[in-house]
């Protein structure tokens, strides 16, 4: 080789490895004015501007390099990683055979294949490629963290673990594999040993910005807010041109209910990089958080493309405010289960293991003062203990003085706090106590018992009450419902099978009645002598078109005004302005304090005539709350669960006529109540009547009929016959309520 090539091919290299990116490039290009086609050359300039994301130019470059030199097999494996870079994965992993193909030892091109497996989620062949690695060099380190990254995917965290253990005894100073370390140990929920690792990582380098980043992700999940942001503050100091730390910090400030200030902090990991996992769909929402709905059409189509592309863009939960498609609801569901809580085949299979008695085990975040809980109390205390024997398991623990909490451990046989425990020895836990039906009362909501359900804590797993929607998970075997949430039509668009119930799939508490509490009306602020209009929903419910429907009745009813919950300071400014556009007076939009009982709240709730329902996510326990109160509900059915519920509430009080299939049906109704006193006064009376002898209310039947419905998935469990949709015909409840 000419020794000046030679010389500028190795300041090249150097220069490369120290980040002199420019000064590479110029070394490079006075090689190509030596020999124009000079294979390295070409190789080392597509490495150059890869470090610049110039992927065109990248690719133009390695391709140019190949024609020059077509069995060089560094070639082929940089394509690989370009082509990896830019979503080509197919390609990728072909030019890193064709680089194996021409060298059989090239374990850094088996290592890239694991990284684009793993990009693809399929980390069982990511797993084969590290191992291949490995073997052919004993001593890659980073070939052993990422096999612990995949084993982490498929649930194996303590083999992750040791895997990052073994990267680091290799190499001591190996920042990503302490870092990579600590997550699979927060993940295990040993959370000082995960961030000795981070400390240990910044000590190492305090000026890398990921040791920071990472370390305020596991202060967040601990819940040390403040703290997790100063690392995160912290590392944008050192490096604002990252977009994973921008969104853990919004994220966080949502945690705090900063929510201004967690949409400018979101919306800078957008622009640094617009196709960061999720990222639209967490503004989406906190702007829906706030009543920011200028920007919210353009985004919610973006998202719906993005969807469409089986692209990570939005948390099923988040997008039930957002679209009322049961299609597109399915497809996000399964979108974000196949990348945050895969199906994990660890634990062996389990046996049948019959017992007197039904073991059922419910598991949630919310045993507390939360509205899963003070719906579902009293069916976990009526359970029939001749026939089944109940289980909670605690995934999150309550505040000391939570009631609610205290009552809860006295409903179940057996109350079992698992906030230490990672998900596999919840499941694992379960399987020990070989619990037959596994009920899930969070879904896609917040520290839901998901990631246990992966694992297979029980041979019958249920969705049940908490998500209003699939979860278009394998693993999850069953979902409760009735036929107006789910009807004969749209089965298809859930992964579960249909366990119906035969009224409405929601309970109540027979025990949570208003208080004696009086309120006034002035005790409230609202006017005396006004038709009072009412919803107590959250804020993220509320959208522009819901708002102009209400604004089209205020204005038909001139003496009404609106009751709402003031939820948040920027929703109620937010709100106010949208409601003057509308032409609305905002002396007409009167908004709720918090009252801390919930009695109370259901006492004052009776100032109000007409509760008004927001589409597509229906008010679910705020109508049950309504209802119980005896305040009417006008509601517009929609497609998707989450938009059905308030007809299915409806229905089983025996007020079906205050369900409408247009928003035009449902402000005739609106107006119509508010202009004839007289028809609001009779409605509220057959109200009162029919919560005495209609199904939502009868908390006895519920009970019965759920669990008939337990009885038939265990026999068809016992009798090895496949999941099936469950209805409670005559049949099925003669020979079940007989067992």
């Amino acid at each position: 080789m000419n020794p000046q090539i030679a010389y500028l091919l190795n300041l090249s290299i150097q220069q490369i490895q120290s980040g002199r990116l420019d000064d590479a490039e110029r070394s490079l290009k006075q090689v190509l004015k030596i020999q124009t086609k000079n294979a390295d050359a070409l190789c080392f300039l597509s490495v150059v501007a890869a470090y610049k994301t110039e992927w065109n130019v990248a690719l133009e470059l390695i391709n140019k390099s190949i024609q020059s030199a077509p069995n060089n097999s560094s070639a082929y494996c940089n394509k690989g990683n370009i082509l990896k870079e830019i979503g080509r994965y197919d390609d990728a992993l072909k030019c890193y055979d064709r680089a194996i193909q021409l060298n059989s030892r090239y374990y850094e091109a088996y290592n890239n294949k694991g990284n684009t497996y793993l990009e693809l989620g399929d980390y069982y062949k990511s797993i084969d490629a590290y191992n291949k690695a490995i073997l052919l060099e004993p001593n890659y380190a980073e070939a052993y963290s990422n096999l612990g990254i995949a084993l982490h995917k498929t649930g194996n965290l303590i083999e992750a673990v040791q895997m990052h253990e073994k990267a680091i005894e290799i190499k001591g100073d190996y920042i990503n594999a302490w870092l990579n370390r600590a997550f699979s140990l927060s993940s295990l929920k040993q959370w000082g040993e995960a961030l000795k690792s981070c400390d240990v990582a910044i000590s190492l380098n305090p000026n890398n910005a990921r040791s920071w980043t990472d370390k305020g992700a596991i202060l967040r999940e601990l819940g040390l807010y403040d703290k997790a942001i100063a690392h995160f503050d912290k590392a944008i100091c050192l490096d604002e041109n990252l977009p994973e730390t921008w969104a853990d910090r919004g994220s966080t400030l949502a945690d705090l209910k900063k929510y201004n200030d967690a949409i400018i902090s979101l919306c800078n990991a957008h622009r640094k990089k617009n196709d960061l996992p999720y990222i639209l769909g967490d503004i989406s929402a906190l702007k829906l958080q706030i009543g920011d709905w200028e920007s919210l059409d353009e985004d919610l189509e973006k998202i719906n493309q993005a969807i469409e592309k089986k692209q990570k863009v939005v948390n099923p939960f988040k997008y039930l405010s957002m679209n009322d498609s049961i299609k597109e609801g399915l497809d996000v569901a399964k979108i974000w289960v196949e990348d945050r809580f895969p199906e994990k085949n660890i634990l062996p299979k389990i046996e049948f293991k019959p017992h007197k008695k039904i073991r059922i085990g419910y598991f949630s975040a919310d045993f507390r003062n939360h509205p899963v809980s003070i719906l579902t109390v009293e069916l976990f205390e009526m359970h029939n203990r001749e026939k089944f024997e109940t289980y909670a398991f605690s995934v999150k623990c309550a505040e000391e003085d939570d009631e609610l909490r205290l009552r809860l451990q006295g409903a179940f046989d057996y109350f079992i706090d698992v906030e230490s425990k990672s998900d596999i020895e919840v499941a694992q836990l379960a399987r020990d106590l070989e619990i037959h039906i596994a009920i899930d009362l969070g879904g896609h909501t917040q520290s839901a018992p998901t990631g246990i359900m992966s694992h297979r804590a029980a041979p019958i797993q249920v969705n049940y009450l908490g998500y209003p929607g699939t979860m278009g998970a394998k693993y999850m075997d069953y979902l409760i419902a009735d036929k107006i949430v789910i009807p004969e039509e749209s089965k298809s668009f859930y992964t579960e099978k249909i366990a119906y119930l035969p009224d409405c799939y929601i309970v109540d508490d027979s025990k949570r009645i208003p208080s004696n509490k009086v309120f006034t009306k002035e005790d409230c602020g609202l006017p005396e002598n006004r038709f009072i209009f009412c919803c107590f929903n959250n804020s993220y419910k509320f959208n522009k078109k819901i708002l102009k429907s209400w604004s089209t009745i205020l204005k038909a009813a001139p003496t009404s005004v609106v009751w709402i919950s003031e939820n948040n300071e920027s929703f109620r400014k937010n709100l106010i302005a949208e409601f003057v556009s509308l032409g609305i007076d905002d002396k007409r939009i009167i908004f709720a304090q918090r009252v801390n009982l919930m009695a109370d709240h259901l006492a004052r709730y009776q100032l109000a005539d007409l509760f008004l329902d927001t589409h597509p996510y229906n008010a679910h326990t705020t109508a049950v709350d309504a209802l119980k109160a005896g305040v009417p509900l006008i509601t517009c059915i929609g497609n998707a669960f989450a938009g059905r519920v308030a007809a299915s509430l409806l229905n089983a009080v025996g007020l079906k006529e205050l369900v409408t299939t247009s928003l035009q049906d449902y402000e005739r109704i609106a107006i119509d109540l508010a202009s004839h006193p007289e028809k609001i006064k009779a409605l509220k009376a057959r109200l009162a009547i029919n919560k005495e002898k209609k199904a939502l209310f009868d908390t006895n039947s519920y009970v019965h009929n759920i669990e008939l419905i337990y009885l038939e998935m265990y026999k068809r469990y016992e009798k090895r016959l496949p999941f099936e949709h469950i209805n409670l015909s005559p049949e099925i409840k003669m020979l079940n309520e007989k067992s």
